[in-house]
């Protein structure tokens, strides 16, 4: 790629000191580049069209417009000589005492503004697979349709959702609204919260990376935060301090957890199978 050019058109001419490259990341090449002027985080991907980052930059600005809570600054998005590229802010900094509340708090603040329907007005990412979107009023028929059943989709014509995995997986489907009656508030979503989406700026401010953003419940987010890891006991207690949760969402958790679950099974393959087939057996 021309990365003068990319610089260029975001409004920096001056000279590139540095290129170097970021590693953490499991899809996109990454770096840090300094110029004269600016410090910035550029991301690529040759295997990804324009429009992945386009979608990412379009998630950071969702939150943006919330007024909660921090991400990094998008300079531009596109494609320089056949390269799909982000190019934002560079964020660094270390967590201090106080970087975890904090991030429960803003958190729950971005799940208080809310939409009149569940879902989104495009298409989204979660990894590399790309997430069908749409308005809907329930919030049951929005996870059936658009999260779990393409999923379950995916993993039929890969081989991965076969067998007595496939039936109980169907089985679920048709009996979702018994197991999530309740109609939430449409709450904004980071969508793919995981440990490694959030990191501290300067002063030890946390930052949101990497969105997927929709409308729908939060207890969906949150249980995706205890799936893996990566938030402290801080965060959840200064979450629930301002934005309670209700006494049966454990109930509902493992549900929630499932199609992050079918989504790492499409991504990485059958060491998530076992994980998968202990929520199908849960509820079927």
């Amino acid at each position: 790629m021309n990365l003068e050019s990319v610089l260029s058109n975001a409004g920096d001419r001056t000279s590139i000191l540095k290129k170097s490259p970021v590693r953490g990341g499991d899809i996109n090449d990454a770096w840090l580049i300094e110029t004269e002027n600016e410090r910035y985080f550029l991301k690529t991907n040759h295997e990804m069209d324009e429009a992945f980052f386009k979608i990412e930059e379009t998630g950071l600005k969702e939150i943006v417009s919330s007024n909660t809570i921090s991400v990094p600054a998008v300079y531009q998005s596109g494609e320089s000589e056949g390269t799909p590229y982000l190019l934002m802010e560079w964020i660094e900094g270390d967590k201090t005492g106080q970087t975890e509340a904090l991030l429960g708090q803003r958190l729950a603040a971005m799940h208080r503004v809310t939409n009149e329907q569940f879902g989104y007005g495009g298409n989204t990412c979660i990894g590399r697979l790309r997430q069908p979107n749409g308005w809907y009023d329930s919030w049951t028929d929005y996870y059936c349709s658009k999260r779990l059943f393409p999923q379950m989709e995916l993993a039929v014509s890969s081989g991965r959702m076969t067998g007595k995995r496939r039936l109980k997986m169907d089985k679920l489907l048709s009996k979702l609204d018994l197991f999530l009656p309740h109609n939430p508030e449409p709450s904004l979503l980071h969508g793919d919260l995981w440990g490694g989406n959030w990191i501290a700026g300067a002063g030890g401010e946390p930052y949101l990376v990497d969105p997927s953003v929709f409308y729908g419940d939060r207890e969906l987010e949150i249980a995706f935060t205890e799936l893996f890891g990566g938030f402290g006991h801080a965060f959840y207690e200064q979450y629930r301090e301002a934005f309670s949760l209700e006494g049966n969402y454990e109930d509902r958790k493992p549900l929630y957890q499932l199609y992050y679950l079918l989504a790492h099974l499409n991504m990485f393959g059958e060491s998530y199978g076992s994980s998968v087939d202990r929520i199908l057996n849960r509820y079927i």
